[in-house]
């Protein structure tokens, strides 16, 4: 079974009930997360899912709402382990190597954290109490900046990368498709419409598309450049032909009543396979 976790519908404006981006896609006994937002690690453990068990984290780009939980996900991936789980593996645009790095290398921002808890007798007696064996390892990732193109393979699933149009030339952003052999999802990151995206996307079986807001309120209030709104996210789906069109990274307006009724009812105009209107801690099936 191939299944999406929506953690992090939101946007960088925190509301009750969204901040932030993170998805977790579940291929087989596989857990490959994207982004990792707001309390992405929190989220993940509500959604019944632990740090441990995600071995590849993918990031569409490095604004604050698709990675400010990272610090958190590494040291708790770490602290929870018992020194036999597979190495995370980390791959994203340009300052992933770098951002990683400064986290928990040997100099990193946290390595306090991890020192401490590798050399004091308490902390290495609670990791032999998980099951560990003596000495305690320090944090171990495989972090790699890409380019679009082929990114990881696995047992039954392949990762490819496009070019998404955001915010460059001050950030890269990359959108993902991920193959399975039941089938096939993108991951647009933050993206306005473009053609190699709509490349990517074509012919998948899912897209997990942002879309910030009403088209109509995005072109009035000159926010339309550099993401998606309504019509463009129904537009790009439509001209890649994907079955399944699921709406993440959803402003406050548009989540709100009304506008979110108007919203779907402009897509469905555009766009004609099935449309999602996600929340956090939703699963959905491929």
């Amino acid at each position: 079974m191939v299944e999406i976790y929506v953690l992090g519908g939101g946007t960088p404006t925190p509301t009750p009930a969204r901040f932030g981006s993170a998805h977790v896609l579940k291929v087989g006994d596989e857990y490959l997360m994207f982004d990792c937002g707001p309390a992405a690690t929190h989220k993940l453990v509500k959604a019944g899912l632990f740090p441990t068990q995600i071995d590849h984290l993918f990031f569409t780009h490095h604004h604050f709402d698709h990675d400010i939980d990272y610090p958190c996900f590494l040291l708790c991936r770490w602290d929870q382990s018992i020194g036999q789980e597979n190495q995370l593996r980390v791959y994203g645009p340009d300052l992933t190597e770098k951002i990683t790095q400064g986290i928990i290398g040997d100099d990193g921002i946290f390595s306090h954290d991890w020192k401490a808890r590798v050399n004091h007798p308490l902390s290495q007696q609670v990791f032999v109490n998980r099951g560990g064996t003596l000495p305690r390892p320090a944090p171990s990732v495989f972090a790699k900046d890409i380019e679009p193109g082929p990114v990881q393979t696995g047992d039954g699933w392949q990762v490819t990368s496009a070019r998404a149009e955001h915010v460059q030339p001050w950030l890269d952003s990359l959108a993902y498709r991920v193959d399975t052999s039941q089938g096939s999802v993108v991951f647009t990151g933050d993206t306005q419409p473009c053609q190699t995206v709509t490349d990517l996307a074509r012919g998948a079986d899912m897209m997990l598309c942002m879309c910030w807001d009403d088209q109509e309120v995005m072109d009035q209030n000159g926010e339309a450049g550099g993401q998606c709104g309504t019509i463009g996210a129904a537009r790009m789906a439509q001209e890649a032909g994907v079955a399944k069109l699921v709406l993440v990274h959803i402003g406050s307006h548009l989540s709100s009543h009304g506008p979110m009724e108007k919203g779907i009812g402009d897509i469905r105009r555009e766009f004609g396979g099935e449309i999602i209107f996600s929340e956090e801690l939703m699963r959905i099936e491929l």
